[in-house]
């Protein structure tokens, strides 16, 4: 159960309609700015977005109260030209809905407020007062007199201007690129996936970055190898790639030189075996692994060949020599190691 109790005020108060307060199709805002500005004394000229602000509507919301009242006919507004040239906007609210017409003959009958009519008159300006002395016009009769006898100035003579130097003409290094250059940088759209997207505005520019290392020594491929070596490779998208290549292609390293052009002296030298190995000659007996032996003569099987039974023994034929049915007898081995295949 609900109950009501009302108390008339007694003063300062407005009547409203119920199909006002209780209309379907405005929101509560849109009832609080209608109702506010029904409420303001005759002959106030505040705008609805004055009333929104002091009734703490904020913007979205006043510009949806405002739109639902002037779709439902309880808002009208239009623009004219009032005195002295100024556009202002007449505002119209009402309780009752109105067409455009009655809104129109309403608004006809209103008088037009130029913003200048509220300001204050201007202020005549003072008579001005010179800061000291009276004011005297310009002189007329030509040039100012001149006595040489007080002129005591002498200012040093002002040296002899140099002409500029010339420009010095422009290397075609700085002005077009080479041909190569261009062809390099024509095909680096076709080098990676991630150069595709380069501006062909910045091919011209890049082709003078370019020729600046085929001029230092740099071959094509060390170019393409280099750039390479630049983009990303972990999957990192190139958003760029014309940046990226004038990053990569700014700063020119020297040109590595080949090793044989190097002097003899800077040249290394193939290492000598050690004196203690330098002696030694391997076996060609049936070793799994390489076997060394110091030999006394011009023996080639060590003397553990050469104590193996008859069946593993081999022809062998000594330099200078006919072949014969036995191997070669050695008279020492003192030197035997297996060294890794």
């Amino acid at each position: 159960m609900i109950y009501r109790h009302h108390i008339a005020p007694p003063r300062a108060f407005s009547q409203f309609s119920h199909d006002l307060i209780r209309h379907p199709r405005l929101s509560s805002d849109a009832v609080r700015l209608l109702t506010w500005q029904l409420s303001l004394p005759d002959g106030a000229r505040e705008s609805l977005s004055r009333t929104a602000e002091r009734a703490r509507i904020g913007a979205c919301a006043f510009t949806r109260a405002k739109r639902q009242l002037k779709e439902e006919g309880f808002v009208h507004e239009r623009r004219l030209q009032g005195p002295g040239g100024h556009w202002v906007t007449q505002q119209l609210v009402s309780n009752v809905p109105l067409s455009a017409v009655e809104a129109a003959k309403i608004l006809g009958r209103m008088p037009v407020h130029a913003p200048s009519a509220d300001a204050s008159p201007q202020v005549a300006p003072s008579p001005r007062v010179p800061t000291a002395g009276a004011p005297t016009p310009p002189p007329t009769d030509g040039h100012p007199r001149k006595d040489p006898a007080e002129n005591t100035s002498h200012h040093p003579a002002e040296p002899e201007r140099q002409p500029d130097p010339e420009p010095a003409p422009e290397t075609p290094e700085t002005t077009e690129a080479p041909e190569a250059a261009r062809a390099l940088v024509a095909a680096l759209p076709h080098l990676s996936p991630d150069l595709r997207r380069t501006p062909r505005g910045m091919h011209d520019e890049l082709a003078r970055l370019v020729s600046r290392w085929l001029a230092a020594g740099h071959t094509p491929t060390a170019v393409r190898t280099h750039i390479l070596r630049g983009l990303p490779d972990d999957g990192t998208p190139v958003h760029r790639p014309g940046g990226l290549l004038r990053y990569l292609l700014q700063d020119v390293p020297p040109a590595p030189t080949p090793a044989s052009s190097a002097p003899a002296s800077e040249q290394p030298t193939p290492t000598s075996p050690p004196s203690r190995l330098a002696a030694l000659r391997e076996c060609e007996g049936d070793h799994v692994q390489a076997t060394l032996f110091r030999p006394t003569g011009d023996e080639t099987l060590c003397r553990r060949c050469l104590g193996s039974p008859p069946a593993r023994a081999v022809r062998h034929q000594r330099p200078g020599g006919a072949p014969t049915g036995q191997p070669a007898v050695a008279t020492t081995c003192s030197y035997t190691r297996s060294m890794p295949g």
